[in-house]
């Protein structure tokens, strides 16, 4: 959630680390600061609010160092205020700035006020300074001092550590929470997303739980949890840093939204021919591994987790496969009955999600069988932790609000069921079929967009309401949660989610003028069932804003509008409705004026519990 950005270079750091926060914006943050070491001393500035409102701080104060670190905080212990902001300093001595939650921070809280250390913040950051500064007194070596408050931590980290004794050194370390050194010529980088460093490198050393660097322009000195010292694999990236721009689009997300029939293509390219899966694309033991599974769990949170809903249809009812799925913040305190035949598949959009990470971590102790993992970041954490891998091709997804890594991860998942489904007897003939619908989606998706002046046009019905109605019948009620999720998530209007056949047993209560109601009604098995749920609405007075396919019969009528979809091939309409959803939101959110990709109190990439 928070960002780090530090940097040890011959040059002055400051325009990197300021550089570096703003591609880290996407993550969520309510203040932002730097510190540079210079001339044996610290030069900080931290300002509540966007990192705009640092850029003006630093304007103004010219600091100017050849090391430094930096910092976009998302408020967890502590108000957002320019005392709790980072980086954190102790006497002058240490700095620090800190992603994660310190569990145990009050107990190591007491004992250095009684060791006379002063406390200038409310974060539980601070004591790690502290900490460090009370090692160095004792004597040790810098990487010692840190590596000593570190054994003393309880909870998840990522830091980033300098000290004015140490001029041209930067400590790095990480338990729990996602850090990655970038390697430069003649300087390095640290960052808690390798797309802050894109602009100075594209060559990557991802820490792994445990490590601790010790960081220098001449090299780097890594030791595990163990103090072992380890040689961690450079990664050249393959991400293009102008993906991360907004270019001719008003926000990231509307950006991202329209990408969508690109990068489901690329989800497909040398995973399918033109009628069937290419079952290599999961890696050279995925035959031996798919051929024991007798069942899968699906763990994920938020927006992964309506992928996995969705899924559960598609595993049970083309691969004949049991599935359950799991939000991923429960699972990991549940004691589920486990089997070795039983795989689970976690789903995350940049790999580094804490809950799905300790989830994965604690099926293995349960039990489990092995894990497969999709991801949209080659380089994450939870790809490390995965037997297997399938990658879904998203490129950078800026927007907080998730619209194409969920269609990218249905299309991923589509292409897992085929694969589970030819050991449970799918026909060669369905196969091909399903494969031919995929191929098809991203010409559809694009028909989809054309709905989007329409669709704009009807959102001004939504601007001025406190309440919405989401309702979908079968594979598409996980898609209606999605579509709740997104209008909740940027437009701040409340919102939820109902399997349209659960109405008279509670929400129909709800329904009057006011609340509109919007419904996912594709034309198939459940279409007429469907229609008697839409009689019930309009019964009522409610508004009803109906995505059904040209060949559904529905026409639109007072109190009942109906945006036409493409027909397209049954398999794959939960990833088409999703767009026009995305759009709906997307507008209603401007209209209300709110801040699309960065909506408030929310992050990308949760990285605490």
């Amino acid at each position: 959630m928070c960002g780090i950005v530090g940097a040890v270079t011959q040059r002055n750091v400051t325009p990197v680390l300021l550089e570096g926060l703003k591609r880290l914006e996407y993550r969520g943050y309510d203040s932002a600061g730097l510190c540079v070491l210079g001339n044996h001393d610290f030069e900080r500035v931290r300002t509540v609010g966007k990192v705009s409102e640092l850029q003006k701080a630093v304007s103004s104060a010219e600091p100017s160092g050849m090391t430094g670190i930096a910092h976009t905080r998302w408020a967890t212990h502590g108000k957002p205020t320019e005392f709790n902001a980072h980086p954190h300093i102790c006497n002058q001595r240490v700095a620090v700035v800190h992603n994660g939650i310190i569990e145990n921070h009050l107990e190591i809280k007491d004992e250095q006020e009684k060791n006379g250390y002063v406390f200038t913040s409310a974060t539980d950051t601070e004591v790690i300074a502290h900490q460090i500064h009370h090692f160095l007194e004792q004597g040790k070596a810098f990487l010692d001092a840190v590596k000593a408050t570190v054994d003393e931590l309880q909870g998840a980290y990522a830091l980033g550590v300098m000290s004015v004794e140490h001029e041209g050194i930067l400590i790095a370390a990480r338990r729990g929470s996602p850090l990655v050194i970038g390697v430069g010529v003649g300087e390095y980088f640290i960052a808690s997303d390798h797309l802050a460093l894109l602009p100075v490198t594209q060559k990557f050393i991802y820490l792994e739980d445990g490590d601790i660097a010790e960081i220098t322009a001449d090299g780097v000195y890594i030791e595990d949890g163990d103090g072992q010292q380890v040689t961690r694999k450079t990664i050249t990236s393959e991400a293009n840093p102008d993906k991360a721009e907004k270019g001719e689009y008003r926000h990231y997300m509307l950006k991202e939204i329209y990408e969508q029939p690109t990068v489901l293509a690329e989800t497909l390219e040398g995973r399918v021919t033109e009628d069937s899966l290419l079952e290599s694309c999961f890696g050279p033991q995925a035959g031996e591994i798919f051929d024991r599974i007798k069942a899968v769990r699906i763990i994920a949170c938020g927006t992964s987790y309506h992928a996995g809903l969705v899924a559960r249809n598609w595993f049970e009812g083309l691969a004949n496969m049991p599935c359950q799925v799991e939000v991923a913040s429960e699972f990991r305190y549940r004691h589920p009955v486990a089997s070795q035949d039983t795989m689970i598949i976690a789903i995350s959009q940049s790999g580094e999600t804490a809950d799905t990470l300790a989830a994965v971590k604690g099926s293995r102790v349960q039990g489990f069988g092995p894990v497969l993992s999709i991801v949209n970041v080659a380089e994450s954490s939870l790809v490390r932790e995965s037997d297997l891998s399938l990658m879904t091709r998203a490129g950078p997804e800026i927007g907080v609000a998730s619209t194409k890594a969920f269609t990218t991860q249905l299309a991923a998942l589509l292409l897992l069921v085929l694969a589970l489904g030819r050991r449970a007897g799918l026909s060669k003939q369905r196969e091909a079929e399903i494969v031919t619908q995929m191929r098809t989606l991203p010409r559809y998706c694009e028909e989809v967009l054309l709905l989007d002046e329409e669709i704009r046009e009807l959102s001004a019905q939504f601007a001025d309401k406190h309440h919405a109605l989401f309702l979908g019948r079968g594979v598409q009620y996980p898609v209606a949660m999605e579509g709740a999720l997104k209008l909740k998530e940027i437009s701040y209007i409340h919102a939820e989610a109902y399997p349209a056949g659960e109405l008279k047993h509670g929400p129909l209560a709800l329904v009057d003028a006011d609340m509109p109601v919007v419904v996912v009604a594709p034309n198939d098995e459940l279409l007429e069932k469907l229609k008697s749920n839409l009689q019930e609405v309009q019964a009522r007075g409610g508004q009803l804003y109906v995505f059904a396919d040209v060949e559904s019969g529905l026409e639109s009528s007072d109190n009942f509008h109906v945006i036409k979809v493409p027909l397209v091939g049954d398999h794959v309409t939960p990833i088409l409705y999703t767009v026009p959803l995305q759009l709906l939101a997307y507008h209603v959110a401007v209209l209300r004026g709110t801040d699309v990709d960065q909506p408030r109190n929310l992050a990308k990439s949760v990285t605490v519990e």
